[in-house]
């Protein structure tokens, strides 16, 4: 079975979310938003846009961080019946053109994680781009392999039943080290992923919850947790690897 849906995060996103929702359905597909704890603009707008039939609203009472809110909403998807679910960032940064080739891949190959690695354009802010090749080199070491072209894209389709599978017996990082970490981890249970070039520019309603210093470091201690939970895996990685 492949019933797909699109779980969107959002955190005062206001401005860009109509569009992004509206693209969405443009492809047919429907939306499970999560709000993250936001302010009373976007919140109203949420509940607007939930008047649709295909527009499905879960509310956090607090903050939870970007991992968290989307854990939420792979949760929520399962729970109405859909299979897949695709990721997007509530502030439009990505290329939603992109979804039907993303929803074909996945109808295809079911079982794949569809993983979007990004093409910037000159709208990246510096300072995370450069910040993306450390992560880079470290998903390399914590996989013992160079499979994971982009480990910090959040546009990518999860198979519903083994991500769940997952987060629901591993405390994964509910912030900005959500989207790496969960990736590593289904590495390890030797998900099969698919990766499909996408473009990215920031951000729409020029609203990034991006905090440069205080998520890099928690990004590092992310790391460095998933380098002590590799090692033992090691033997297992590299046989993997070696049967190719």
């Amino acid at each position: 079975m492949h019933k797909p849906c699109a779980v969107i995060p959002v955190y005062n996103h206001e401005h860009a979310l109509p569009t992004v929702v509206a693209a969405l359905r443009a492809a047919g597909l429907p939306c499970v938003l999560v709000d993250d704890a936001s302010n009373a603009a976007c919140a109203a707008v949420m509940d607007a846009l939930a008047e649709a039939a295909d527009i499905h609203l879960v509310r956090l009472a607090t903050n939870q961080g970007k991992g968290g809110a989307v854990m939420t909403g792979l949760r929520e998807a399962a729970r109405l019946g859909f299979s897949h679910a695709l990721q997007v960032d509530a502030d439009g940064q990505h290329d939603l053109s992109d979804v039907g080739n993303f929803l074909a891949a996945s109808a295809a190959e079911p079982q794949a994680l569809i993983c979007g690695y990004p093409q910037y354009d000159e709208s990246v802010p510096k300072g995370r781009l450069y910040a993306r090749y450390l992560t880079h080199v470290w998903v390399w070491i914590n996989t013992l392999s160079l499979s994971i072209r982009d480990s910090m894209c959040g546009f990518r389709i999860y198979p519903l039943a083994p991500t769940l599978a997952l987060i629901n017996s591993v405390n994964i990082g509910k912030r900005m080290d959500f989207d790496t970490e969960i990736l590593v981890r289904l590495f390890w249970r030797a998900q099969p992923m698919h990766w499909l070039p996408t473009r990215v520019h920031y951000p729409l309603d020029g609203l990034s919850h991006f905090r440069l210093w205080h998520d890099n470091a928690l990004i590092s201690s992310m790391h460095a947790k998933l380098f002590f939970g590799m090692l033992p895996r090691a033997p297992a990685l590299l046989w993997r690897r070696w049967r190719g």
